[in-house]
């Protein structure tokens, strides 16, 4: 309860402390001139006899009055309360206007710039210096006392000047830190959508090239046994090839789902180009007359996967959209890189096989990655996909 109270009015105090705190400089001035506080500058006042410390207030209170304007205007109100001052220390001598002075100086240093502060300390080295020589000269004091005075100005308002300046400097230095802060948080939020989007990039990627190629070839052998008269041969033969392509899919899904759950491992072996042999089998069961010319060398991983899932997404591609065409595919290398070439001819699309374009797109991707060219267009009575690859790449 005591914590409660205490934070309610220190909250209270501090909504109305622009009011707050010049009343109570104007009652601190009231007491200090009933307890008959005047004179304390007495070496510069120029009156010719003494007066009552009630004078004061003439300077003090208006000093009070123009500190309620500080937040708004805090250089005016500075130069203002200054020259109520320096009326002061020419005349009565009072307190209160050094007590609004040394508030003022506070808050204008505080929010000031960095070349500002340096002009205020400026200024106020000047002010002492002339203080010190008017009291040395005007009012004929001997050296040590005046240097004395100068000395006791100089604490004063060099202290308020430094208390300022230090309570800035932690203010801008936690926004300074606060502002990292926000910008790490930014630059964190914007990798971690990055690598999300890379994942779900690479798992769309792995997706289409380990499981769409068999869920696609498992409907066009049911298709094709579908569309013909039953054949007990043909239609176990359509029946394997389906349970197969099945298998192949399974594997392929619980392998990706094993390295989800666990966050680790490769989603899907790489293909080798001794894959290709599959590959292409399974391409001319489902009715393509393929032709396959490549040599026994042997290529990187990234390399050798890359070319495999070309071929693949090609046969793929003429499956849906070319049944019973010609295909030639050719791998060869010469000059530091590896192309690989394949060409259809004639065939006929099938029903419920139409595609979205994002196979041909993938392979691009990839390609571009390895610093090496894609092309897929059609060509005379047919279609071509085309792509060179560097046999070092960078991985």
């Amino acid at each position: 309860m005591q914590e409660q109270a205490s934070g309610g009015l220190d909250a209270w105090y501090r909504r109305w402390r622009w009011v707050l705190d010049p009343i109570a400089m104007a009652l601190l001035s009231v007491v200090m001139a009933a307890f008959g506080f005047r004179g304390i500058w007495g070496s510069y006042s120029l009156l010719p006899v003494d007066v009552s410390p009630w004078w004061a207030l003439v300077l003090a209170l208006p000093a009070c009055g123009l500190a309620l304007l500080k937040h708004r205007a805090p250089m005016l109100v500075l130069t203002a309360v200054a020259v109520l001052f320096a009326i002061d220390i020419l005349t009565v001598g009072g307190v209160g206007t050094l007590v609004v002075l040394l508030d003022v100086l506070w808050l204008a240093v505080f929010v000031a710039s960095p070349r500002v502060r340096r002009t205020l300390l400026l200024l106020l080295g000047a002010s002492i210096i002339a203080l010190f020589a008017a009291a040395l000269v005007v009012a004929e004091l001997p050296f040590a006392i005046a240097f004395l005075i100068a000395i006791q100005f100089g604490a004063i308002f060099g202290t308020d000047y430094w208390w300022a300046v230090a309570v800035a400097q932690a203010n801008e230095l936690a926004d300074l830190h606060r502002q990292r802060a926000e910008a790490a948080e930014h630059e964190s939020e914007r990798d971690r959508t990055e690598a999300v989007n890379r994942e779900r990039e690479m798992m769309a990627r792995e997706l289409h090239d380990a499981v769409a190629g068999h869920v696609l070839a498992m409907a066009i052998r049911a298709e094709a046994a579908l569309s013909t008269s039953p054949d007990e041969t043909a239609d176990r033969a359509a029946l394997q090839a389906v349970r197969d392509a099945g298998l192949d899919a399974h594997t392929a899904l619980r392998t990706m789902i094993s390295v989800l759950r666990g966050g680790g491992g490769e989603l899907a072996a790489a293909p080798r180009l001794e894959d290709l042999d599959g590959v292409i089998t399974e391409a001319r069961r489902t009715g393509l007359e393929v032709t396959e010319t490549r040599s026994d060398e042997r290529f990187s991983v990234v390399v050798e996967q890359t070319l495999v899932r070309i071929v693949r997404e090609s046969l793929a591609n003429c499956v849906r959209h070319a049944a019973g065409a010609k295909v030639d595919v050719v791998i060869a290398h010469a000059d530091g890189s590896v192309g690989v070439s394949v060409e259809s001819r004639g065939g006929s699309p099938r029903a419920h096989a139409a595609g979205n374009g994002w196979g041909l797109s993938m392979l691009n991707e990839r390609v571009r990655a390895l610093e090496g060219t894609f092309h897929a267009g059609p060509v005379d009575g047919g279609w071509s996909v085309h792509a060179e690859l560097p046999l070092t790449v960078r991985t």
